[in-house]
C-alpha cells in the first residue's frame, strides 16, 4: 500500500473522490465538510452549515455539486463554485447515514435511521420515492452503477436489493392523462406514508449473525459485498430471479465498517474498527494484504471513478493511497528500451518503433502485494538483465536477453534476495542485504565474490554510478562509493533520492525524490536543487545537457544552475524514457509506449544565456521564437534586463527595464509614450543618478518640479537657469520657490523682500543685520516696534557676533553633464543602443529638427527624441523673455508648462513653436519645424503666427551639448551646433561614453529568489511582507507588532556594516550562513541567522528553572519568547523539525497550564463561588501535560485546595496521581495521610464542572474544558483548542495568531517541506 496523501482532523464519517479534479471530500464528526487538492496536499475549503456530525458526502459526476446528510437529519446540495449551499431537502426523522448522486437521473439516494430509504430529485427539490422495509437503522443505500438497482444494508442483519426500474420509467414517460392526476396524488401520499410501488424488494440477503454495515455492487459483474459487525465479509452473486451466498472472507476482529470491488482489479477492500484495511484477493478469497493504525479506527472507504486510488476515513483524518506502484520497470540502452509490461520483458526499439516481448517474467506474488518489478538494470555487454522488486522483503532475478522472443510460461533465470540489484562492471553486479548492511558482488552465475560493507550506516538503496562506483543512499544523505577502494569519493545531502539518471558521457546526474529534483556533476559536484510541490516522476537528458523530467501533471526542464520551467502539461502520468531532439519516448501507467512533440525553445535559450553564447540568444531574440511575462522575469532576475527589452512592446514595461540596465534612450522614449508623472519622476531620479543632469532636467521640467529644478541648477552651477527659476517663482507667486532661489543664488536682498512680504519680520531683521545692510535693518526694527501698537515694546532678536554671511557654494564642474563611465559597451548593450538610435534619430529629424533658425524638419510621425534632444530642449526650457511673463502665462496658473508631446509643437495650428523666429516647418501630424511657430496637422508648410507667440517658445541658443549626446542622426540645417553634420557617437556602433551598469543581483535578492524560502530567511534579507504573508498562510499570523522586535533583530543580525574612508558610505555585508572562507568567490545561499535549535533549547531549560522556582510571570514571558522565535527558527534535517513541533507542544502546555494557575491565583478569597471557580482551575492544571516534577508540584497543590473544599473524591483522585509520580518521600507520606482522610469519609461537598474519567484540552481562553467529539475553533500555529465563541479573536499563545484561522502548517526545514510537498510543520 503507497499513501499519496494523508490529513489529521476529527473522525471521518464519508468520503468523495471529484470525476475529474484532483479533489476528495472528506465529511467530520465535528459537522465540518474538508474539501482537500490531494496531490498538492492542500485545504481548498471547508463547508460547515451542518450541525452535528456528517456521515454522508457525494460529488456529482458532471455538475459543480455535492450533496451531504448529516445528524441534523438534512440533506444539502451544494455549489462548490459558489462556495455555499443550494438547498436542503428535509424529510427523514433520523440521522443521514449515507448520500449519493445517480450516474444518469437527477436524483440522490439517502440512508437514514428512521429505517427507510428516499430517493430525490435534486431539480425539484423533492422527495420521488420513500424505499420502506428494514427494521433496524439503514446503514448504507447505494446505487448500482449501471443498472437500474439499489443495495442497502441495515443493522436488521439483512442486505436487501431493490428494483427501481418502474421509478426510471416514470420519470422518463410521465402519464399525460388528466383523468388519472387525482389517483396519483393520492398513491403519492400513501406512497410517502408507507412506501410506494416506484422501487420494489428484489432480493433480501440474509446471513450476517449481526447488523450489516455497508453493502456495495461490483461494476460489471452481478456480485455483492457486505460487511457487518459479525466481523465477517461476505460475497453474493444474483441474477434475473434470485441471489445467493458465494462465499464469506474472515480475517478482522471487529466490526467491519465499509467493504467495496476494486474497480480495476479482483480485489475486495475493506475496513474495520480493528484498525486495519485488508485487501483480499477476490478468487482466492485471500487476504493479501493488511494495512493498520495503532490509535484510529476505520470508518469509511472510497474508491476514485477514474484513477487507481483509494482513501480510507478514520478516528484522526483520512488516507489517499493506492494498492501497487503503476511505474513501470525500465531501463534504456541507446536506441532500445527494456521495459516489463504483462508479465513480460519487453523492448522498444526507438528508432524503427519496433515492439518486441522477449521473456516471460515472474509473477509478483499475489494480486494488490504491491510485489511486481520495481527496478530494471540492463547489461549490453552480456545482454542480460536483472529485475529488482519487493518480494521477500526484496528480490531479484537475472534473465539471459535472447535475440528471439522465447514463448515458454517458465524463463529460465538465477534469483536471489537483495533490495537493490545493479550491474556494475561487465560480468559484475552487487546486490544490497539491507539486514546485515552489505554489498553482495556477484557474477553473472549469481555466486557471490565478494562482501563490502556499505559505506552508510543504515543503507536503504544502491545506484549504478559508471564501473565499480555506486551511488548509496541513506535517509538525507548520497555517497558516491568506490567498490574496489571501499572509500566514498564522494557526497551530498538531498531529500530521500528514488531514482538516479546519467546522461549519455556520464558527466551528469540528475538524482529523483519525492518532491525534487538534484542537478550535479560526476563527482556530485556543483549541485543545484529543484524543488517541486508535486510529486517527479522521471527524468531524462536531453543532448544539450538540460534535464528533462515529469511530474504528475507536468513536463518540465531544469537547467545545470538549477533554473527550471514548464515544457507543457500532462493529462496523466508519463514516464520519459528517452529524448531524441524534440521527440520525446515515454510510457504510461499501463505500459504503452508513448510518443510526443515537446518545444525546446525556452530551455535552448536559457542554457545559451547561461553559458554565455551570445549569438545564440541572438538568434533567437531575432527569430521573434519565444514570447511572455515568464522569459521577461527571468531575464530580470538573472541580470539581463537588457535582452528583456527585446521582447517588449509595452511601453510600461520598457521603461521599468530601461531604467533597470540604465538605458536612458529608451527609457526617454518610453516615458514620451507614457507621458505620466511617477514616470517622468523615476526617469529624473535615474538620469540623476548616472549624472546625466540634462536628461533629469527635461524630466524635471515635464512634471515641473521647480525645487528640484533649482537644486538640480545650483549643484550644475547654472545660475542663469537658477534666476529665470526665481523669476518663475515670482510670477507663479510662490513664496517658498522664491524663498528656496533666493538661497541658492545668495541674493540677500530677495530673501529679505520673501520674509517680509510673508510677514516675517524678525527673521527678515536677523537677516539684514547679519549681512550689513544698516538701513533695511532700521526700517525692519521700526516696523517691528510699531506692529505691536501701544503694548510693551517688542524686543529686537539678538544678533549673533558668529554670525556668517551666507554664501553660495561654488560647484566643482562646469561641464554639462557629469563625469560619466567610460567603459565598452557589453553585447546586448550595444545591440539595444544600436536599435534605440535608429528610433531616436528618426525622433529627432521628425519632431525637433533643425537648430534656433528657420529650417525643414520632415521625418516618421511618432517618432522619439533622443536623450541628446531632450537635453536641448531643456537648456531652452528656461530660456524666456521675461516681458513675455505677464501675458504670456507664466504669471498665472493657466499657461501651459508642458513642453509638448515628443515633437515639442501641439497638434493644431498655430502653437507656439521651439525657435525664437517665426519660419516655416513642414512635417507630418505634430511634427514642428525647428525654426517654426508650429505646424499644422498633416503635411504641407505652416507658417509661423508672428513674434510675439514664438517669444513663448523655448529658447535653444543658450545651450551646448557634447558631441558624444548626440543621438547619431544629426538635425537637417539649422543651427550649426553640436547636432550638425550627424556627429557620430555610440549609435553608430563605435565605442563611446556609456553610464555604469545596472548592479547585480543583492545577496538579499538571491536569499528570496531560492525556492521554499523559509519565514526566517525571509525576514533576515529584509523581505518583511513577504515573510508576514508567508506566515499567515502558514499559521494564520495576522497581528504582528509583537514580532516586531524579532523581525528587526534577525534582520540587523544578518548582515555587517564596513567601515570605509573618511566621506565615503560604511559598506553592507551579507553574512551567508555557508561562507567559506578558503572560497575565491561563493554566491550567496543562505542568510546567517541568529535563532537556532540549540538557543530555544536553552530558552526552554532556563523557563522550566522559573517554573519550578515558582515565578510564574517570568516563566510565562519567557514561553511567550519561544513560541514567538520558533516561527523563524530554521533547521537542516527532518529529526530537528520533529523537535521543534515537540518544542511548539511543549510550550503550548505550559502556557495554558501557568496562565491558567495565573488566573487562579488572580481570584480574591470571599464566596463559595470563588472558592468554587478556584478549585476548577487548581484541577485543570493537573491535567497539563507538564515534566514529572511540575505535574507532582500542581496534583500537590490541587490535593490541598480539593481536601479543604472537602471535596474528598477528587481529592483521592489526587492523591492516587501523585503516588503513581514516585513523588518524594515527603509528598507521598503526606499524599498516603490525606488519601486515608478521604476514604474515610467519601463524598465531594461542592459540585464542580470537572470530570477527571473523560479526556479534555482547556480553552486558553475561557479555562473551561473542550471535551472529546465536542465542536472547538483550532489555533492553527499550536494545535491548541478553544471555546467555539473564542474563534476570531488573537490566540494568548504568543498573541499574533488568529484562532481558528485556516494554516497549512509551520515550515521549518525547507529540506523536510520539498520532500513531504505540503505546507505542513517540516
Amino acid at each position: 500500500m503507497l499513501t499519496k496523501f494523508e490529513t489529521k482532523s476529527n473522525r471521518v464519517k464519508g468520503l468523495s473522490f471529484h470525476p475529474k479534479r484532483p479533489w476528495i471530500l472528506a465529511s467530520l464528526h465535528s459537522g465540518v465538510i474538508q474539501l482537500w487538492d490531494y496531490r498538492m496536499g492542500t485545504l481548498i475549503d471547508r463547508f460547515d452549515e451542518h450541525e452535528g456530525p456528517v456521515r454522508g458526502v457525494h460529488f456529482h459526476k458532471s455538475q459543480p455539486l455535492f450533496v451531504s446528510g448529516g445528524d441534523d437529519y438534512k440533506i444539502k446540495v451544494w455549489n462548490y463554485k459558489l462556495r455555499r449551499c443550494l438547498f436542503t431537502l428535509l424529510g427523514h426523522l433520523d440521522y443521514i447515514r449515507t448520500v449519493q448522486f445517480h450516474h444518469e437521473s437527477p436524483w440522490i439516494v439517502s440512508a437514514s435511521d428512521d429505517q427507510t430509504i428516499r430517493i430525490w430529485n435534486w431539480q425539484s427539490r423533492a422527495c420521488v420515492s420513500v424505499l420502506t422495509g428494514h427494521n433496524h437503522y439503514v446503514m448504507c443505500a447505494l446505487f448500482h452503477p449501471k443498472e437500474d438497482l439499489v443495495v442497502s444494508a441495515s443493522l436488521d442483519q439483512t442486505v436487501r436489493v431493490w428494483d427501481i426500474g418502474a421509478l426510471k420509467k416514470k420519470s422518463v414517460t410521465p402519464s399525460s392523462d388528466e383523468s388519472l392526476r387525482i389517483p396519483q396524488l393520492q398513491l403519492q401520499m400513501n406512497a410517502d406514508l408507507f412506501g410506494g410501488g416506484d422501487a420494489i424488494v428484489k432480493y433480501v440477503l440474509e446471513s450476517h449473525d449481526r447488523g450489516v454495515n455497508w453493502a456495495a455492487f461490483h461494476p460489471s459483474l452481478p456480485l455483492i459485498v457486505s460487511g457487518a459487525d459479525d466481523r465477517q465479509i461476505k460475497l453474493w452473486r444474483y441474477n434475473e430471479s434470485k441471489a445467493w451466498e458465494v462465499d464469506s472472507l474472515r480475517g478482522h476482529a471487529n466490526n467491519v465498517s465499509c467493504v467495496m470491488f476494486h474497480s480495476r482489479q479482483d480485489l475486495i477492500v475493506s475496513n474495520s474498527e480493528d484498525k486495519s484495511i485488508r485487501v483480499w484477493d477476490m478468487t482466492k478469497r485471500l487476504c493479501v494484504h493488511t494495512f493498520r493504525r495503532e490509535h484510529d479506527r476505520f470508518w469509511v472507504l472510497t474508491a476514485h471513478p477514474e484513477v487507481n486510488l483509494l482513501a480510507a476515513g478514520h478516528d484522526s483524518g483520512m488516507i489517499v493511497f493506492k494498492l501497487e506502484r503503476e511505474r513501470p520497470a525500465f531501463a534504456c540502452q541507446g536506441t532500445q528500451i527494456f521495459y516489463v509490461r504483462d508479465r513480460y520483458l519487453r523492448v522498444l526499439d526507438t528508432a524503427t518503433q519496433r515492439d518486441v516481448a522477449l521473456v516471460p517474467v515472474r509473477r509478483g506474488g499475489l494480486v494488490g502485494s504491491n510485489n511486481g518489478p520495481k527496478a530494471l538494470s540492463y547489461n549490453p555487454a552480456e545482454s542480460c538483465v536483472l529485475v529488482s522488486s519487493d518480494l521477500e522483503g526484496g528480490s531479484f532475478e537475472l534473465y539471459n536477453v535472447p535475440k528471439e522472443p522465447i514463448r515458454s510460461d517458465v524463463p529460465e533465470c538465477k534469483r536471489g534476495l537483495g533490495s537493490c540489484a545493479v550491474f556494475i562492471a561487465r560480468n559484475r553486479f552487487a546486490a544490497l542485504d539491507r539486514p546485515t548492511n552489505t554489498i553482495h558482488i556477484r557474477n553473472l552465475q549469481n555466486e557471490i565474490t565478494k562482501k563490502v560493507p556499505a559505506p552508510l550506516p543504515g543503507t536503504d538503496a544502491i545506484f549504478y554510478a559508471g564501473t565499480g562506483m555506486l551511488l548509496c543512499r541513506s535517509e538525507d544523505k548520497l555517497v558516491l562509493f568506490d567498490v574496489q577502494q571501499r572509500s566514498v569519493t564522494a557526497e551530498v545531502s538531498s531529500p530521500p533520492v528514488k531514482y538516479v539518471v546519467w546522461n549519455t558521457d556520464m558527466s551528469q546526474v540528475a538524482l529523483l525524490s519525492k518532491h525534487a529534483v538534484v542537478v550535479a556533476g560526476k563527482k556530485l559536484q556543483d549541485a543545484a536543487t529543484v524543488h517541486e510541490t508535486m510529486r517527479v516522476k522521471s527524468a531524462v537528458w536531453d543532448d544539450t545537457g538540460v534535464l528533462v523530467y515529469s511530474t504528475l501533471n507536468h513536463i518540465k526542464y531544469c537547467l545545470p544552475n538549477g533554473d527550471s520551467g514548464v515544457i507543457r502539461t500532462l493529462d496523466a502520468p508519463l514516464y520519459l524514457t528517452k529524448l531524441n531532439g524534440t521527440l520525446l519516448h515515454a510510457l504510461d501507467r499501463e505500459g504503452k509506449a508513448r510518443q510526443m512533440q515537446i518545444d525546446p525553445s525556452e530551455y535552448v535559450f536559457k542554457l545559451a544565456l547561461f553559458q554565455r553564447r551570445f549569438e545564440v540568444v541572438v538568434a533567437m531574440v531575432k527569430s521573434g521564437a519565444l514570447k511572455g511575462a515568464a522569459i521577461i522575469g527571468y531575464l530580470q532576475q538573472k541580470g539581463f534586463p537588457e535582452v528583456a527589452l527585446h521582447f517588449v512592446k509595452d511601453p510600461r514595461i520598457r521603461f521599468q527595464l530601461a531604467v533597470q540596465c540604465g538605458n536612458i534612450e529608451v527609457a526617454l522614449q518610453s516615458a514620451q509614450e507614457l507621458d505620466e508623472r511617477l514616470t517622468w519622476e523615476r526617469l529624473g531620479v535615474e538620469a540623476l543618478r548616472q549624472g546625466n543632469h540634462q536628461v533629469a532636467e527635461f524630466s524635471y521640467q515635464r512634471v515641473r518640479a521647480f525645487d528640484r529644478l533649482a537644486f538640480l541648477y545650483l549643484a550644475s552651477g547654472n545660475q542663469e537657469k537658477l534666476g529665470k527659476v526665481a523669476r518663475l517663482a515670482a510670477s507663479r507667486g510662490d513664496f517658498n520657490g522664491r524663498l528656496q532661489a533666493a538661497m541658492y543664488q545668495g541674493d540677500i536682498l530677495e530673501l529679505i523682500c520673501v520674509l517680509e512680504e510673508t510677514g516675517q519680520l524678525p527673521l527678515a531683521y536677523v537677516a539684514a543685520a547679519t549681512h550689513g545692510l544698516k538701513t533695511v535693518a532700521s526700517r525692519l526694527a521700526a516696523q517691528i516696534m510699531a506692529s505691536n501698537g501701544n503694548a510693551t515694546p517688542t524686543k529686537l532678536p539678538a544678533i549673533s557676533a558668529k554670525a556668517e554671511l551666507l554664501r553660495v557654494p561654488e560647484p566643482l564642474l562646469h561641464e554639462d553633464n557629469w563625469p560619466l563611465l567610460t567603459i565598452t559597451k557589453g553585447f546586448f548593450e550595444a545591440l539595444a543602443s544600436g536599435g534605440a538610435s535608429g528610433k531616436a534619430g528618426g525622433g529627432v529629424d521628425g519632431k525637433v529638427a533643425g537648430g534656433v533658425g528657420g529650417g525643414s524638419a520632415a521625418g516618421k510621425s511618432g517618432g522619439s527624441m533622443s536623450a541628446a534632444e531632450a537635453a536641448r530642449q531643456a537648456a531652452a526650457a528656461l530660456d524666456v523673455d521675461e516681458a513675455t511673463l505677464e501675458g504670456a502665462g507664466w504669471g498665472n496658473e493657466e499657461l501651459d508648462l508642458d513642453l509638448g508631446s515628443a515633437g515639442g509643437a501641439k497638434e493644431k495650428g498655430g502653437g507656439s513653436g521651439w525657435g525664437a523666429t517665426g519660419g516655416k516647418g513642414s512635417g507630418t501630424k505634430g511634427a514642428g519645424g525647428g525654426g517654426g511657430g508650429g505646424a499644422g496637422k498633416g503635411s504641407g508648410e505652416g507658417e509661423g503666427e508672428g513674434d510675439e507667440e514664438a517669444s513663448e517658445g523655448w529658447d535653444m541658443e543658450d545651450l551646448d551639448l557634447p558631441a558624444d549626446l548626440g543621438s547619431g542622426g544629426g538635425g537637417a540645417g539649422g543651427h550649426g551646433g553640436p547636432f550638425g553634420g550627424g556627429s557620430s557617437g555610440a549609435a553608430h556602433g563605435g565605442e563611446a561614453p556609456f553610464s555604469a551598469p545596472a548592479p547585480g543581483v543583492s545577496a538579499a535578492q538571491r536569499w528570496i529568489d531560492r525556492r521554499h524560502v523559509l519565514a526566517g530567511e525571509l525576514v533576515a534579507a529584509g523581505a518583511f511582507g513577504a515573510a508576514m504573508s508567508l506566515l499567515k498562510t502558514q499559521i494564520g499570523a495576522i497581528d504582528f507588532e509583537p514580532l516586531k522586535p524579532i523581525f528587526l533583530d534577525l534582520h540587523a543580525a544578518s548582515f555587517a556594516v564596513c567601515p570605509a574612508l573618511h566621506g565615503v558610505p560604511s559598506i553592507l555585508t551579507h553574512l551567508d550562513q555557508t561562507h567559506l572562507r578558503d572560497a575565491s568567490a561563493q554566491p550567496p545561499s543562505a542568510p546567517s541567522l541568529i535563532f537556532s535549535l540549540t538557543a530555544l533549547e536553552e530558552m526552554l531549560r532556563a523557563a522550566y528553572r522559573l517554573v519550578t522556582e515558582g515565578k510564574f510571570s517570568d516563566a510565562l514571558r519567557m514561553f511567550t519568547r519561544i513560541l514567538r522565535t520558533i516561527p523563524f527558527t530554521v533547521v537542516a534535517t527532518a529529526k530537528e523539525a520533529a523537535d521543534v513541533r515537540e518544542l511548539v507542544t511543549i510550550c503550548r502546555e505550559y502556557h495554558t497550564a501557568i496562565r491558567c494557575e495565573l488566573r487562579r491565583k488572580e481570584l480574591k478569597e470571599g464566596n463559595e463561588d470563588v472558592a468554587k471557580r478556584g478549585a476548577e482551575l487548581a484541577a485543570y492544571f493537573t491535567h497539563a501535560k507538564l515534566q514529572p516534577a511540575h505535574t507532582v508540584l500542581a496534583l500537590r497543590q490541587a490535593m490541598n485546595v480539593f481536601f479543604k473544599l472537602r471535596n474528598f473524591n477528587l481529592c483521592a483522585g489526587f492523591c492516587r496521581r501523585l503516588l503513581e509520580l514516585n513523588a518524594g518521600p515527603k509528598i507521598a507520606e503526606q499524599a498516603r495521610a490525606v488519601l486515608t482522610a478521604c476514604e474515610r469519609s467519601p463524598g465531594d461537598a461542592v459540585p464542580l464542572n470537572y470530570d477527571p474519567r473523560n479526556p479534555f484540552d482547556l480553552c486558553p481562553i475561557t479555562f473551561q474544558p473542550i471535551y472529546k467529539g465536542y465542536k472547538s475553533a483550532v489555533d492553527p500555529y499550536t494545535k491548541a483548542r478553544f471555546a467555539p465563541e473564542c474563534e476570531g479573536q488573537i490566540s494568548p499563545l504568543g498573541d499574533f495568531v488568529r484562532v481558528g484561522a485556516e494554516g497549512t502548517g509551520l515550515a521549518v526545514c525547507a529540506a523536510a517541506a520539498a520532500a513531504a510537498g505540503t505546507g505542513g510543520m517540516h
